[in-house]
């Protein structure tokens, strides 16, 4: 069995690779700078990944495409599904989108969220992939491609979107960074370390994530809305509103106020320990 990973000469492509050769395939990869072309990859492979930026994998699927036989598998590891899938449907391949919910700075994929979004696959395929990325200690997903953008848009959007207004915050108010961690509390250092970790990588990845997923405006415009009512609690000095606004949200979160508790405990033990 042979797969092909279009774009595998990037980090991403580059962490699946072995994932593919454990499981006993021969794995193929092309680049900008191969010998080896994405036509190669899909006349060769019984399964093909296209590993390349968001906003040029419906081109690049819209090239191989009309390549893609029955039989074998067409995959993508977009952050996005609906048009990727919507393109790759075209082709005469099975189909099913996925989405690594990690970047390829991880070690391995052992505990790490992979979403799939069978499109045109039977059960024993789509079991097939899922029992791969599982052997190797993935924990697995099945969605609807409109369902994982609507979601996606809060897990990734909403969460870089804050992280990005958070620094732009501090920017504007002259903060020197340095100085603050004198100041600086538990809390404060993982926000601090979540804001260099994504300042640290490309920008263009999380311009197309907020900018191409069609669900985020509405997530946004929730954002602002409740920035604004919090704001306003703030300012006119209410502890009654602040409370019923807090209880609300912690009414909503439920069980997990206390699973975010046990959980950022250990992440502070590990930081002081280090």
């Amino acid at each position: 069995m042979k797969a092909g990973i279009i774009g595998g000469t990037g980090r991403m492509g580059r962490l699946f690779v072995p994932v593919f050769e454990k499981a006993g395939y021969e794995v193929l990869v092309s680049g900008r700078k191969t010998a080896l072309t994405s036509a190669d990859i899909a006349r060769q492979c019984d399964l093909v990944i296209v590993s390349v930026p968001i906003r040029e994998t419906v081109k690049v699927i819209g090239e191989i495409a009309p390549l893609m036989k029955p039989g074998q598998l067409l995959c993508d590891f977009t952050s996005l599904k609906v048009e990727p899938v919507k393109a790759m449907l075209e082709s005469g391949a099975d189909v099913i989108g996925l989405h690594p919910m990690f970047g390829p700075t991880v070690r391995s994929i052992s505990r790490q969220t992979i979403i799939l979004c069978p499109a045109r696959a039977g059960k024993e395929r789509v079991d097939a992939l899922v029992a791969l990325f599982e052997a190797q200690g993935a924990i697995c997903t099945i969605a609807t491609p409109e369902e994982h953008d609507r979601i996606v848009a809060v897990v990734q959007g909403l969460t870089h979107f804050v992280t990005l207004c958070m620094a732009e915050t501090v920017r504007r108010l002259g903060m020197d960074i340095r100085a603050t961690q004198a100041f600086t509390s538990p809390v404060y250092q993982i926000e601090l370390s979540l804001m260099g970790r994504l300042l640290s990588q490309d920008p263009a990845l999380y311009a197309d994530i907020l900018q191409q997923n069609p669900a985020v405006p509405e997530v946004l415009a929730a954002c602002r809305s409740s920035a604004a009512d919090l704001s306003a609690i703030i300012e006119a000095k209410d502890a009654e509103q602040f409370c019923r606004f807090f209880k609300e949200n912690s009414r909503n979160l439920g069980s997990y106020c206390d699973e975010g508790q046990k959980t950022t405990d250990a992440l502070i033990e590990c930081m002081v320990n280090k």
